[in-house]
């Protein structure tokens, strides 16, 4: 349950309560597109940001410099591997890489569940000093791997773009991929369960990689695994965001398998995806994060497109529909969150 004094706008529009203007924050929004973080760079390596409590603080708070209104956590969706006993190491420029994959049933075995308490502790210190550094002014916003997209870079061995091996294995041994998918389950909502009671006003489920597949290979072999996270985690008080990329087509069966709050990519028309979705949840995005990268003029155009899609409703988060990308000039993250509140705000629920 929230431990803020005040409801905030950003939690306000995630439980579709009219509001002054559309809440904004950005995926990402910690990252390498700012001067700050690549000092801190300098210094240490990714995966050792991730795991040094303090440093996670400070770039965490980073991006609050921009206005945005909610701060998401600094970490990654592949830590909750390494107390599994996965060798996990981050290349300069290629990403994540699996040193051991997981291809066969006795790799599925040696994975170990381990709560995050003793397994990640860092994580839930590095929760306690942003919620302290914050001082309930700011939602903080939790988030772990979905259990596909954890599965594929365990199958892959990293990054891939045809998923090869992860559909061989899904779809020819069901047995393997079952075994998987329940522990990578267990593990993900004990993760988040443990964010939220760290102190987390928010998750989001990042399923980046499951818009690889058809409605039918999600609904047999993804849903049941996702739905059983939401299901955990629906009686903790805190909006439950189900995000994924490619999911056009896949974006009834997500809502069907939980999240009171929907995340967008810029495939997707968000006043249709909307309707298509119903009534019952919030939407976030899904402003295509190359525009940052365009001139004020244009980006301005963009931001105006998603509002206009999203029509006032209440339950519209801004965000964009992945994460910003490293080239990204820090100037133009500040102007989409005072033009996402300023032009909200002319037309907004209250003012109707």
């Amino acid at each position: 349950m929230s431990q803020l004094p005040e409801k905030p706008r950003f939690l306000k529009a995630c439980a579709r309560e009219p509001l002054d203007c559309t809440p904004v924050w950005f995926m990402r929004q910690a990252g390498r597109y700012m001067p700050e973080y690549m000092k801190i760079r300098e210094k240490h390596n990714f995966l050792k940001m991730c795991c040094l409590p303090d440093i996670a603080c400070e770039v965490t708070l980073q991006p609050l410099v921009h206005g945005v209104d909610a701060a998401i956590l600094f970490s990654d969706i592949l830590l909750p591997l390494l107390p599994m006993g996965i060798k996990l190491e981050f290349a300069k420029g290629e990403g994540p890489h699996i040193l051991n994959p997981v291809r066969e049933q006795a790799d599925v075995d040696r994975l170990q569940l381990v709560p995050s308490a003793e397994g990640l502790p860092f994580v839930l210190e590095a929760i306690h000093l942003i919620r302290k550094e914050l001082s309930g002014k700011t939602p903080l916003i939790g988030f772990a791997g979905a259990p596909f997209t954890l599965a594929s870079y365990l199958i892959e061995g990293g990054a891939s773009k045809s998923y090869i091996r992860t559909k061989c294995l899904m779809l020819e041994r069901p047995d393997i991929w079952k075994a998987l998918m329940e522990k990578l389950s267990d593990a993900v909502l004990e993760l988040l369960s443990a964010q939220i009671r760290a102190g987390v006003d928010a998750v989001q489920l990042f399923d980046s990689w499951v818009g690889c597949l058809n409605p039918s290979d999600y609904a047999e072999f993804v849903e049941p695994y996702s739905r059983k996270i939401f299901s955990g985690l629906a009686n903790e008080g805190v909006p439950l965001i189900h995000f994924g990329t490619g999911t056009a087509a896949l974006l009834p069966l997500m809502r069907d398998a939980g999240g009171t709050v929907i995340g967008l990519d810029w495939r997707v028309n968000l006043g249709e995806a909307w309707r298509a979705l119903g009534d019952g949840v919030a939407v976030q995005g899904n402003l295509d994060p190359v525009f940052l990268l365009a001139s004020p003029p244009a980006l301005k155009r963009g931001v105006e497109r998603v509002l206009a899609q999203a029509a006032g409703r209440p339950g519209h988060v801004f965000n964009v529909g992945h994460g910003i990308l490293p080239e990204t000039p820090p100037d133009q993250v500040k102007r989409v969150v005072e033009w996402v509140h300023a032009l909200s705000a002319k037309n907004s629920v209250l003012e109707r």
